[in-house]
């Protein structure tokens, strides 16, 4: 496998290597972002004619319900995608590698989700597997022209979020386990997910279902299309139980990347983190710690009073770039499966993904530089319905 260099993590389609790891270290520091640019356009222009999606026969890859279920819009703003994006901005864009065995023919796909069709934009490559692999890249203008020097971080973290929104839909359709692929190449995609035939068909060699479980089960259809981040406040301390359950889905789909807490307020405020091997959850702190968790999140003052708020920490300061990337995409993928799985659960529930001079480690007594908050879910079990966005 080719490995990527520390200077040059992430290839974007329009502004080619990136030094991830200085990048991620102005977004931690307390410089604010400048005044806001233009977005420009929600999805890239793919070339060529836009193309339906057939219906998939028996035994082919369902394409058009999995992409229905995880990257289209809801509406033609663009804005209300299944997978939530910092700032409903959306960098994160699809492109499908298409094998034998799919209702399209064998070739490279660009994705519209806006009007959920795709672009013929060449031939397969040699040594495509059977079925289809998503491939994701970000166009950084749309994040960075509101967040500026804070955006790769949470184009990472948006990335994440859309692996599991494909993990999911293929889990709701009852696919074989898609191979996640997050530590690729520099100069190849930021994330990949295979999907190969469905049970019964013959099986791509060399592809292996990955580790990662996720503790909920399976969500609906439904359930998929109607996510949403709950808008502010979101009031309400979740019972223990079912902060335990929420917890634990994080913490397995992290895949031993990053550690995680949650602050919780009256009637004990603390951090509290899964005491292994019951899973109960045991004291790590003492203490308010909301009210420093809003400053740090871009100061965020809703978050002092969420109900809970769940913390991925970890990727220490001299972390290269290849673990930079692989620890905020599963950041995104694990903050994503416990989204749905409190929502499950009947609570509020919200991303939070911008973070600065949040060294949680260092704040505990620990030494500082090891262990950085790199995404965060806040939780309630009352919020307004008014204003959501995705």
């Amino acid at each position: 496998m080719k490995h990527a260099h520390a200077a040059h993590p992430v290839e974007s389609k329009e502004h080619g290597p990136v030094d991830l790891v200085t990048a991620l270290a102005r977004a931690r520091s307390p410089e604010e972002p400048g005044p806001d640019t233009p977005a420009g356009p929600a999805v890239r222009d793919w070339p060529g004619p836009p193309r339906p999606i057939p219906e998939a026969s028996s035994g082919e890859l369902d394409l058009q319900a999995l992409l229905r279920l995880s990257l289209a819009a809801s509406d033609g703003s663009g804005r209300l995608r299944p997978a939530p994006s910092a700032g409903a901005l959306h960098p994160v864009d699809a492109e499908l590698l298409v094998g034998p065995g799919c209702p399209l023919p064998p070739g490279r796909y660009g994705y519209d989700p806006l009007r959920h069709r795709v672009h013929r934009i060449g031939p397969e490559p040699d040594g495509t597997l059977p079925g289809t692999t998503v491939e994701l890249s970000v166009t950084p203008q749309r994040t960075v022209s509101h967040y500026g020097h804070r955006a790769w971080p949470l184009m990472l973290l948006d990335t994440g979020h859309v692996v599991a929104a494909l993990w999911l839909a293929g889990r709701v359709l009852g696919m074989r386990e898609p191979v996640l692929r997050l530590d690729g190449p520099a100069d190849g995609p930021v994330a990949l997910v295979h999907f190969a035939l469905p049970e019964g068909t013959r099986p791509p060699d060399g592809t292996h279902p990955p580790e990662e479980r996720s503790a909920a089960h399976a969500p609906t259809p439904h359930e998929l299309l109607a996510r949403r981040s709950a808008p502010p406040p979101l009031r309400g301390s979740p019972p223990r139980d079912v902060l335990r359950a929420v917890l634990a889905t994080a913490v397995q789909a992290s895949a031993g990347e990053l550690a995680w807490c949650a602050a919780v307020g009256e009637p004990r405020p603390e951090l509290v983190e899964l005491a292994a091997p019951d899973g109960t959850l045991r004291r790590l702190a003492a203490g308010e710690a909301r009210p420093t968790l809003a400053v740090w999140a871009a100061r965020q003052g809703w978050i002092a009073e969420a109900g809970a708020v769940l913390l991925a920490y970890g990727c220490p300061s001299d972390a290269d770039a290849q673990r930079i990337r692989r620890i905020h995409l599963r950041a995104g993928f694990a903050a994503h499966l416990a989204h749905v799985a409190a929502v499950r659960h009947g609570l509020a529930a919200r991303p939070v993904g911008s973070w600065q001079q949040a060294d949680l480690g260092a704040a505990l007594g620990a030494p500082p530089g090891r262990d950085w908050i790199v995404h965060g879910l806040a939780l309630g079990t009352t919020h307004s319905d008014e204003g959501k966005t995705s």
